[in-house]
């Protein structure tokens, strides 16, 4: 099995598919590297590298007590990215892993990425605060906590089973199996990181983050995302990032890995082969 080890001597679980310039991906809350596994095969047979890591706590990484933040896991994809010498990377977060994307660059900057791409992600900031008074009502998340720490295996069916990928919504066709994915990689991350998480990508603010963007930048997110609203999520990030793409997937999910699987292929690939490369 792949891995990079950190500076506190975590293990990080990687994937490395294909060859060409380096595509890595970053996965969300509470699922690992599987979940892009139709977006790394569809790159990789494209022509390019894909990476994709189980972040610490998760999948077939290390699950430390500690270390369960934004910083600390920006700090992980930077010693992944400098382990492999990667350069001229695009580098792509879904839900959770949008806000490690933009922790990276806030914390490591842009020297050695192409491009940025985030996925129906949590930046620029979910909570509702006071000077965020369109967020999330906090006790969203405390609710979420304390189910986690009631039933978390049942807590990970009834997402995936209701909003997550809209299997609440009529004409769903999202399949069993998909939701048996989301289910089995959950339960493989550790209780811990799943609580501690919960935090990490609710409380955080990554607007400082998104100030730091000066790379092409695509954003893709559902106008029926029940997990991240577009409203709170996609909308606002497209205000903030100059010049970013801004893809409105209608009436989709939050789940669009798997639900968009074939439009998101796309219009990852289109960004790949038509966005400016740094020289």
């Amino acid at each position: 099995m792949a891995t990079v080890t950190t500076k506190d001597g975590t293990e990080i679980y990687v994937r490395d598919w294909g060859e060409g310039r380096p595509v890595v991906l970053s996965h969300g809350w509470p699922l690992n590297a599987d979940s892009w596994e139709a977006q790394a095969f569809f790159l990789a047979a494209h022509g390019y590298r894909v990476i994709a890591h189980d972040r610490r706590g998760h999948g077939r990484s290390s699950q430390p007590w500690t270390g369960n933040d934004m910083d600390t896991f920006a700090d992980d994809l930077a010693t992944l990215i400098d382990h492999l010498d990667l350069h001229d990377v695009t580098l792509v977060g879904f839900s959770m892993g949008g806000g490690e994307v933009a922790r990276y660059v806030g914390r490591h900057g842009t020297f050695r990425l192409a491009q940025l791409a985030l996925v129906s992600a949590v930046p620029p900031f979910m909570l509702r605060t006071d000077d965020n008074p369109d967020g999330v009502p906090p006790e969203v998340f405390e609710g979420l906590r304390a189910s986690i720490l009631a039933d978390r295996s049942q807590t990970y069916r009834d997402l995936a089973d209701s909003p997550f990928f809209g299997a609440n919504r009529a004409g769903s066709e999202v399949s069993q199996g998909v939701r048996d994915s989301f289910w089995a990689q959950g339960v493989q991350s550790s209780l811990r990181s799943t609580v501690e998480c919960i935090e990490a990508f609710s409380a955080t603010d990554f607007r400082p983050d998104l100030a730091a963007f000066d790379r092409p930048t695509l954003v893709v997110h559902g106008d029926d995302d029940q997990i991240v609203p577009f409203e709170v999520g996609g909308k606002r990030t497209a205000d903030l990032v100059k010049d970013a793409t801004l893809k409105v997937y209608e009436g989709a999910p939050h789940g669009l890995l798997a639900t968009h699987r074939d439009r998101l292929n796309q219009d990852l690939l289109d960004f790949l082969t038509t966005g400016p490369r740094r020289a």
